[in-house]
């Protein structure tokens, strides 16, 4: 609705006379002050010489009279406001839209052309996946669908640190268990916990583990170009490709639960070539310099951090590796805009990282953004790998489902709703918040959670299965009894969608179609609790609603990643 009062505002100005200066159309709160707001009046007032409220009536005249029978009212209210009610006719037409529209509902064309690649989750091999990748999982596959929704094409992309210093304390963790071939991710959860210890416990073993990272990385490159390897060095190969391989399964799994597939995945062992290479390059065109054997960049000369990109050792750190990815994902996905999602910790050395790829790719880098997100926390307070405290992704998962069969015998619904839960208790906070996660509130069925909106769909599907339509897939006609002299609150409310998503992507910011799901259920919980859906007089009238909202709050929550259910 909001394109529809652009546009009719467009139409008055150019016609009125009047410059087209910028203004907002904004969703009321109150059904009393209309349905729409707009502050255009008093924007292009002064420079009409005239007083807000007298070009706001001027306006408002010509709007109502473009608008037609789509408006029920349109007023001027305080210093210059233009407040617009839309007609129940207007509201029927665009239930009439939204039912033809059916899976598309919300979809829009904004991105159409454009090609987004987006980096996110990013667990590292040798460890397991934390609730802080989880975070990034999840906002990064909402945003994805929101890219997607949009008619961008899409890719998704993760990254994981296969090689350096916590890779290497997993494989001394592991050689020290006597452990040559991992066969679970747990086994190497607690060599990495034992490796990471004995590095701060003592000289001689951290002088060790040192030696072991810089002698991967020598293997890695020998057996790239096929040389042949020692016996000492094919074992070491062999232990740490089956940790990856380990590793990577266990990611699978959780992906799979929460219904995410990628595009590309991406290992530190890909970018090591091209990021040495970028820096050798940089090196040479003094974008980079030397310093106690190491090869740094002076963030100081943009306002920043110096960083070290090549440690005296040889060996990359992880900005070298980032932009090694950087030149990758361009060459295998060449696009418009590259997004990457990660904790906000690691701010400062994107911010790095991208100032020096701005010397070496100036394009890619401003092309290239950094979506930082917060922390989730728990009762325990920040996770900690390092000190063995870490609270990972499968542990959080599995405890809130065991919660969720309390109440859901069946281990589907079970898995569902707690995947429901966990996706909407991080969509829900606005972009970079940090979040206090709470097992027991976020299934609850009183309101703000995912198992709210859950039911609410659940609720409805069960009337439309009642009354024969088939579930949400069903078609319908207009009927044929006279529109209800005013609009539903529910009507006026599953109206606002389409605008609600584009708002959302545009900001890549979830959280408003969560809050909105949410009131959205709460609206029809009420109306279907006061309304006689089956057997009334408006029994099709009712039925249109009850498939609209189905079809809306699916939509939605498959933007959001909130799984569908039949029963709860």
């Amino acid at each position: 609705m909001h394109e529809l009062v652009r546009t009719v505002i467009h139409e008055a100005l150019d016609t009125l006379g009047f410059p087209r200066g910028e203004f907002t159309v904004e969703y009321t709160t109150h059904e009393s002050h209309g349905d729409v707001a707009t502050n255009i009046a008093m924007n292009i007032a002064k420079g009409l010489e005239k007083s807000p409220r007298e070009v706001a009536q001027t306006l408002a005249d010509a709007v109502r009279e473009r608008l037609g029978a789509r408006a029920k009212s349109v007023e001027v209210a305080g210093p210059g406001f233009i407040n617009i009610s839309f007609s129940a006719s207007f509201y029927e037409s665009v239930l009439e839209e939204a039912l033809r529209a059916g899976d598309a509902w919300g979809s829009a064309t904004m991105l159409s052309g454009k090609r987004i690649i987006i980096e996110y989750a990013n667990p590292n091999p040798f460890k397991e996946m934390h609730i802080g990748h989880l975070m990034g999982a999840i906002i990064g596959e909402s945003l994805s669908r929101f890219f997607q929704n949009a008619g961008a094409q899409t890719a998704r992309d993760t990254f994981g640190g296969d090689v350096g210093p916590h890779v290497a304390k997993a494989l001394f963790g592991l050689h020290h268990s006597g452990i040559s071939t991992p066969t679970s991710s747990k086994e190497i959860g607690e060599a990495y916990v034992y490796g990471s210890r004995a590095y701060e416990d003592s000289t001689d073993t951290h002088d060790e583990i040192d030696k072991l990272n810089v002698a991967l990385y020598h293997v890695l490159e020998k057996h790239f170009v096929n040389e042949n390897l020692t016996q000492d060095e094919q074992e070491l190969y062999e232990t740490w490709q089956a940790g990856r391989e380990v590793s990577m399964k266990a990611f699978e799994h959780l992906y799979e639960m929460l219904d995410i597939h990628f595009d590309y995945v991406f290992y530190d062992s890909d970018t090591v070539t091209p990021g040495l290479e970028a820096v050798k390059r940089g090196l040479s065109e003094n974008i980079f310099e030397k310093s106690d054997g190491a090869i740094i960049y002076r963030g100081e000369k943009k306002g920043l951090h110096t960083l070290v990109f090549v440690t005296s050792h040889g060996t990359p750190t992880y900005e070298t590796k980032d932009l090694g990815l950087a030149l990758i994902k361009e060459k295998k996905f060449p696009s418009d805009k590259s997004i990457i999602i990660t904790a906000n910790e690691q701010v400062g050395h994107f911010n790095v990282m991208l100032c020096a790829l701005s010397e070496i790719e100036g394009a890619l880098a401003k092309k290239t953004i950094h979506v930082p997100h917060g922390f989730m926390r728990l009762t325990t307070g920040k996770m900690s790998s390092r000190k063995g405290t870490v609270v990972t992704a499968s542990a959080l998962i599995e405890n809130v489902i065991a919660i969720a069969k309390e109440k859901n015998e069946d281990d589907e619904v079970a898995t569902k709703v707690a995947i429901g839960a966990i996706v909407y208790m991080v969509l829900r906070q606005s972009p970079g918040a940090d979040i206090i996660f709470d097992p027991e509130k976020s299934l609850s069925l009183e309101g703000d959670s995912g198992p709210y909106i859950q039911y609410a769909l659940v609720r409805a599907l069960s009337v439309l299965r009642s009354a024969g339509e088939g579930g949400r897939d069903a078609t319908s006609s207009r009927p044929q009894h006279q529109s209800p002299p005013h609009p539903y609150i529910l009507m006026r409310t599953l109206a606002q969608f389409p605008d609600v998503v584009a708002y959302a992507q545009e900001r890549m910011a979830p959280n408003f179609l969560v809050t909105y799901l949410t009131k959205l259920a709460s609206q029809w919980n009420t109306f279907y609790a006061s309304e006689r859906i089956i057997g009334g007089e408006q029994q099709e009238q009712m039925l249109r609603m009850a498939k609209l909202f189905a079809q809306t709050m699916s939509n939605g929550m498959k933007l959001l990643g909130v799984p569908i259910l039949e029963k709860m």
